[in-house]
C-alpha cells in the first residue's frame, strides 16, 4: 500500500456543537505546533510519494498560523494538493477574518467549507459568509443525512443554507454516519444494525494527531515532535 497523503488533525477544539459530529465536543487547547514538526513533511515527501496534505479538526482555523505554516512547507516541498476542511467560524473580527483568508489564498489549493443545517444550528452565518467571500479556492462542503437526495428536515434546511452563498461551488459533501454525536442525537435516521465505522476511514495516509503522534494504516508509527522516522 503506497502512502500518498498526510492528514493533520490540527485541533479537536471546535467553535460548533454539531449534532452530526462523529467526535463530539472536545474542550481542550491541545493543537498541532508547527515549530515542533518543521521539516517533517519535507522528509516524508523525500521517502514517500506524497501528493496531498489536508488540515482539519475540530476547527483548524482556531490555529490558523499553524495551518498556514504546514501548507507553506507542503508547497515548498512540491506537494500539489493542499486541502483544508473548516466551518469558517474562527473569529468575529472582520480584520482577522480578512487576514486569515489572504494567508490561505497563497498556500491552500482547496478550502472545503462545512456549511449545512448542522453547523448553522450553532454557528452564525455572517462571519462564515465573509470568509467565503474573501478566501480563494472555496467549495461548500455540506453534511447530508441519509443521502444528498433525501428530503428529511435536516437536508431541506441544508439546501436553504447553501442557497445563501449564491453560486459558490458545492462539493459532494459527506453523508452522516452513526458515531459520536450523530449516534446520540440522530439515531432514528440510521438502521439498527448500521456499522459505527466511518466510510471515510482506511485511506492510505499518514494521520498526525494534535500531540504529534503519527498513525499509518497499520497503527501508530512514531511521533513527529520527536523527529522519530516513520517507515
Amino acid at each position: 500500500m503506497q502512502i500518498n497523503r498526510v492528514e493533520f488533525c490540527v485541533a479537536q477544539a471546535c467553535t460548533g456543537r454539531c449534532k452530526h459530529c462523529s467526535i463530539g465536543v472536545k474542550d481542550t487547547n491541545e493543537h498541532i505546533r508547527y515549530a515542533k514538526l518543521a521539516g517533517a513533511l519535507t522528509r516524508w515527501k523525500s521517502e514517500l510519494p506524497i501528493e496531498s496534505v489536508m488540515c482539519f479538526g475540530g476547527e483548524p482555523l482556531l490555529y490558523a498560523d499553524e495551518v498556514c505554516a504546514i501548507f507553506r512547507e507542503a508547497k515548498a516541498a512540491g506537494i500539489a494538493q493542499r486541502q483544508l476542511i473548516t466551518n469558517g467560524y474562527f473569529s468575529r473580527d472582520a480584520a482577522k477574518i480578512a487576514e486569515v483568508a489572504t494567508q490561505l489564498s497563497d498556500c491552500a489549493t482547496e478550502i472545503l467549507l462545512s456549511v449545512d443545517a448542522f453547523h448553522q444550528e450553532t454557528i452564525p452565518l455572517e462571519p462564515v459568509q465573509q470568509f467565503a467571500k474573501l478566501a480563494k479556492h472555496v467549495r461548500l462542503h455540506p453534511a447530508w443525512l441519509v443521502s444528498a437526495e433525501d428530503d428529511n428536515e435536516w437536508n431541506v434546511r441544508t439546501r436553504q443554507v447553501l442557497a445563501q452563498f449564491g453560486d459558490l461551488a458545492v462539493s459532494n459533501g459527506n453523508v452522516v454516519f452513526p458515531r459520536g454525536n450523530a449516534l446520540k442525537y440522530l439515531a432514528e435516521y440510521f438502521p439498527e444494525d448500521a456499522p459505527q465505522t466511518s466510510p471515510y476511514d482506511g485511506a492510505p495516509s499518514l494521520f498526525v494527531a494534535p500531540n504529534g503522534d503519527v498513525f499509518g494504516p497499520q497503527g501508530k508509527l512514531g511521533n513527529a515532535y520527536e523527529n522519530s522516522w516513520i517507515g
